[in-house]
């Protein structure tokens, strides 16, 4: 017997169990299905009743019925309800137009006119504050230096020049041999003349050519102006630079023996060639060359 009919054999072998195995599980399923007994059926064997359920609907309307009844019987102890009061009905009163037609735009319109009337009123007060400064004192109105004795003294301390900063204003003092041709200079600026008449002079300390504080020089024993080169004597009369004129003075007044500069009254400079004290540098110039004018 050859490998094939081995085979052949061995597979329908196989297969008659197979079906033979398929055959008795489905005949122990059919007996079971066809002999089992529902739970219910086997109760009712025994005699015992399974009450009947009650439908969802039913236990809803049961506990609204409930909730119904509890609900009547609090208010049936409770006391009856007040009455709801009516509110009284306020008067119509009609808007203001002006109010409701302002938009946005009129409204940045009025808020920018309204700040700019706050600024320029600011403004004007400062501005009228810094103007009106005679009652107040400061610069702009006369200034008390001292006794006349006392300022000369300070001049002399400081190596010929005193600074006031409330008159902005460098005092210095004037050689009584040098007033008589200070009076034929000076003689339409009394209160400046009657200053050199006691010794003194009163600067103001802002350069006539564009405004810089003129400072002194120690060495040259002038004022010598650092922005472009201007220089003066030791009483402000032009020694050279770009300047106009000689720096510009205040009036004064000595009267009781006390030294007060009157910083509203200013009086221009004396022009270019002046030089009624005859000073020359007295040392190394601070700021450039002494030279043409």
């Amino acid at each position: 017997m050859n490998s094939t009919a081995i085979v052949t054999i061995t597979i329908a072998v196989i297969a008659v169990l197979g079906l033979g195995i398929v055959l008795t599980v489905a005949r122990r399923s059919e007996v079971r299905g066809i002999g089992s007994l529902s739970r219910e059926t086997r109760r009712k064997d025994r005699g015992i009743e399974t009450p009947p359920q009650p439908s969802g609907r039913e236990v809803e309307s049961a506990a609204v019925d409930a909730r119904s009844a509890a609900r009547s019987a609090a208010l049936a102890g409770s006391a009856e309800l007040a009455p709801r009061q009516t509110a009284e009905v306020a008067t119509w009163v009609a808007p203001d137009t002006e109010a409701i037609g302002v938009s946005r735009r009129q409204f940045f319109n009025r808020a920018t006119v309204g700040l700019l009337s706050i600024s320029l009123a600011g403004f004007g007060a400062a501005s009228l504050a810094f103007l009106w400064k005679g009652a107040s004192g400061g610069f702009g109105s006369k200034v008390t230096v001292g006794k006349v004795d006392d300022v000369v003294t300070q001049i002399r301390a400081n190596k010929g020049f005193l600074y006031v900063p409330e008159a902005r204003a460098w005092v210095t003092e004037y050689p009584k041999e040098a007033l008589s041709k200070a009076k034929s200079v000076y003689s339409q600026q009394a209160p400046v003349l009657a200053g050199m008449e006691d010794g003194l002079i009163a600067l103001h300390q802002k350069c006539p050519h564009l405004g810089c504080r003129v400072p002194t020089c120690a060495s040259s024993q002038w004022f010598e102006c650092p922005c472009h080169g201007s220089q003066y004597n030791r009483v402000g009369e032009k020694k050279g630079g770009p300047a106009p004129r000689g720096m510009d003075r205040f009036g004064v007044s000595t009267a009781n023996g006390v030294f007060v500069i009157d910083t509203g009254a200013i009086f221009t400079g004396p022009a270019i060639g002046t030089n009624t004290t005859g000073q020359e540098a007295e040392g190394p110039h601070c700021v450039g060359l002494a030279g043409g004018h």
